[in-house]
């Protein structure tokens, strides 16, 4: 067991990331569509999450999807069906192998989450002028750090 400095650390760097990720959500549910609806404030995270591995991805299946976002198929199927019924996601089958079924963007969605992404940016290029230049830098360091060592949790979870 960590000594409780580390878990307190642990504790507060876990909070800090919540209300980052709530303070972007919050942003994204503010982004109109155009027709005085907003684009994201019916969506949960986990949704939204889905959208962004859609939009990351050139083809993905339903499988692929599953795999990527860590959930069962069945789990991923369901929400899938419930963003496909709302008009946000299509299901087509692939160009290259006509067995394959591709979960894949409406038109509008994409261009939504191209504006989204914009404003997620945004949210933190303020943050980062909030913060100052040096803790800016020291963030990014720490940052960097954070993403060598989930690298190297994934490469060693994949053997």
């Amino acid at each position: 067991m960590a000594d409780s400095h580390v878990l307190q650390q642990a504790r507060y760097i876990f909070s800090v990331s919540t209300m980052i990720r709530r303070h972007v959500f919050d942003s994204l549910s503010q982004l109109e569509t155009g027709s005085r609806e907003k684009c994201c404030e019916e969506l949960s995270m986990a949704q939204l999450n889905l959208l962004l591995a859609v939009r990351s991805q050139e083809e993905i299946t339903l499988s692929g999807l599953a795999a990527l976002l860590r959930v069962s198929p069945p789990s991923a199927s369901v929400m899938v069906d419930r963003l496909v019924e709302r008009g946000i996601l299509v299901r087509e089958r692939s160009t290259s192998d006509r067995r394959k079924v591709i979960i894949g963007l409406t038109q509008k969605t994409d261009s939504l989450l191209a504006r989204a992404e914009e404003r997620a940016f945004a949210t933190f290029a303020g943050l980062v002028e909030e913060v100052g230049p040096e803790t800016a830098r020291k963030w990014g360091e720490v940052l960097q750090r954070v993403e060598e060592v989930l690298q190297q949790q994934n490469r060693d979870h994949k053997k």
